[in-house]
């Protein structure tokens, strides 16, 4: 073979390899970032031309499920209240991909999951529509609909977040101002209109405030603050300081009770009960950073990698990393945060004997037929308890007196509630800023049934008056009535 032809050759064997290395690379390497792309009109056409599982709760209502349409996508998405449970649901949308549960659970619900093959192998050889699965969750309808209802009354912006001490499955789980997961299901230029119009509104209704957003807890962090000095031996009799303020270490700042007003006891759990501010953050001054960052991360303060199972930001107590920023964490403030779902999680693990339960929002996945192919086990959260026996039934004891002495919408009596408020400063002109109002509690106090976290965001209605329990309790005290029949 003379030399040009041996160059062509040679020439033609590179263009083998390179058009056999770009296919590999297409094929293998890149296939599900291909498959995955919102652009691949074919991935869409095949998903559609399958009935997507549904979104269930516990009695069988359908949160989300399908109907046929009449166009090129043989199904479109339906959503059941759509906006009260937007922040549970997500959205699934053909231009704009999925959110929520319809993103995590999307292999379920599409029917591709491992779970799912002998399903699947059966539909093949018997010739059925291929369907997904269905995700049943741990929602309870009447505790959302009582705590989304009075959000969304009152106008309020914030979160509301329920769950079962026990076993940490989520009851309830409101955001607003929420969006409507239908309007992005529609198969026409609708559904770019809605996404436009949330995407520019001010107020972020596709924002899950729950999980999604932390803020300064104010002083229902001092439930964790009165742990750490419960573990450390400090008991409910111990007597506190009863001054209206007290000078921040190292500083010429001082920091002083609601209203500047003086403690109205002179004990540990009059101070709880009255949410005095001058002894606990006193307290957390005592104990140190080391006791103080320990406590809370038994109470799950502090992971980065909690999912429920969509991802939740992470809380966090900040540095404490002086004695004045240990003054002020001790009461919820400085650089304290946390997310709705944690600051449920201090009222859960109190109310379940001092140990925090995992937060599940998914209760079983199901089979196409509605048979269980899985069941979601509760499971502890932390490695330690944040409480022993003891200490957490003081502790309970002392939410009971708290909540005796707030004020507020929805008191029952007969609800047995344990609880504690914050009014939580913010902003850089915090003193001129309305506070974030909130609510922990749970119910009943000697047989806890369920726990439940309230924010409102900016004073509600209250403006600058606005505190935890003339604005938040009301809407804590509705969900606990709905799950305990009474209300």
């Amino acid at each position: 073979m003379n030399a040009p032809l041996r160059k062509v050759g040679m020439a033609m064997l590179v263009m083998i390899v390179l058009l056999l290395a770009n296919d590999t690379y297409v094929q293998v390497i890149k296939a599900d970032t291909y498959r995955t792309d919102p652009r691949n009109q074919r991935v869409l056409y095949d998903e559609y031309s399958r009935q997507r599982g549904q979104i269930v709760t516990p009695d069988g209502t359908v949160l989300a499920g399908v109907k046929p349409s009449t166009d090129k996508f043989k199904f479109f998405r339906t959503y059941a209240d759509g906006p009260m449970y937007a922040p549970v649901t997500g959205y699934y949308s053909i231009n704009y991909g999925a959110g929520g549960l319809e993103r995590t659970e999307d292999d379920v619900l599409n029917g591709s999951d491992p779970r799912l093959f002998v399903r699947r192998l059966s539909d093949m050889v018997t010739g059925r529509d291929p369907r997904g699965g269905n995700v049943k969750l741990t929602i309870d309808p009447k505790v959302q609909k009582a705590a989304y209802d009075l959000m969304t009354q009152r106008g309020y912006t914030g979160a509301v977040v329920a769950m079962e001490p026990k076993t940490g499955r989520i009851l309830a789980m409101v955001s607003t101002p929420s969006y409507d997961p239908n309007q992005l299901a529609t198969h026409g230029t609708d559904q770019n209109k809605a996404w436009e119009a949330y995407a520019k509104d001010p107020k972020n209704p596709m924002l899950n405030r729950a999980i999604s957003e932390n803020y300064p807890p104010g002083s229902t962090f001092k439930i964790v603050t009165a742990t750490a000095a419960l573990e450390s031996g400090i008991g409910p009799d111990t007597q506190v300081s009863t001054a209206p303020n007290v000078q921040l270490p190292g500083t010429n700042t001082t920091l002083e009770n609601y209203g500047g007003e003086t403690c109205p006891g002179n004990t540990f759990k009059d101070a709880l009960a009255h949410s005095c501010n001058v002894p606990f953050a006193t307290f957390a001054g005592q104990l140190g950073a080391d006791k103080m960052k320990a406590a809370a991360a038994n109470f799950g303060i502090g992971q980065t990698d909690l999912t429920v199972p969509m991802r939740v930001v992470g809380s966090t107590v900040g540095a404490l990393d002086s004695p004045g920023a240990l003054y002020q964490s001790g009461i919820g403030q400085r650089d304290v945060r946390l997310t709705p779902l944690q600051d449920c999680l201090l009222s859960a693990t109190v109310a379940n004997g001092g140990t925090a339960m995992k937060p599940q929002l998914i209760q079983s996945i199901l089979a196409p037929d509605l048979s269980t192919i899985e069941d979601v086990d509760p499971e502890p959260l932390t490695g330690k308890a944040a409480l022993s026996p003891e200490n957490d039934k003081i502790l309970t004891d002392m939410m009971i007196a708290s909540e005796s002495f707030t004020k507020g919408g929805g008191k029952n009596d007969a609800l047995k509630i344990a609880s504690k408020t914050g009014t939580a400063e913010h902003g850089a002109d915090s003193k001129n800023t309305a506070p974030h109002a909130w609510y922990t509690a749970f119910a009943p106090s000697d047989n806890p049934q369920i726990a439940v976290s309230v924010i409102v965001e900016n004073g509600g209605n209250r403006g600058l008056a606005a505190t935890g329990g003339t604005v938040a309790a009301e809407i804590g005290r509705a969900a606990i009535a709905a799950r305990l029949g009474g209300g």
